[in-house]
């Protein structure tokens, strides 16, 4: 089992910058995969990025690329997520979830564990 745990959201202002990340725990981190997704009220939920055991495989959604970065710190055992020049359209409850497959991918079903979620809101 890995458990994961986000921290880091809150609210920022449109233009501004956040960064989450994602304790893990229970397995070796550098096995496995990892991605964000976020899911706003009424919608369903989204992939945001996703990097690969080996951190060589780097994939972002349209809507945040450039503008986010995912990136892991094996010693510690943590993903994060930097976000800046946010949006309203990024409010969203942001996941992190870690995957068996070392490749990882933008597809929820390629992910075993999942966090809690920690709640982001961008004020314009």
């Amino acid at each position: 089992q890995v458990q994961l745990v986000e921290s880091g959201g809150g609210l920022v202002q449109a233009g501004g910058s956040l960064g989450l990340s994602c304790a893990t725990s229970g397995r070796t981190f550098s096995n496995y995969a990892m991605g964000w997704f976020r899911q706003a009220p009424g919608k369903e939920r989204e992939f945001v990025a996703s990097i690969s055991a080996s951190g060589s495989r780097v994939i972002y959604a349209d809507s945040v690329k450039g503008r986010f970065t995912i990136f892991r710190d094996i010693a510690k055992s943590t993903l994060y997520l930097q976000m800046n020049s946010v949006k309203p359209e990024d409010t969203a409850v942001y996941y992190c979830a870690g995957g068996r497959s070392s490749l990882g991918g933008s597809l929820t079903r390629q992910y075993d564990y999942w966090g809690q979620g920690t709640q982001v809101t961008v004020s314009s």
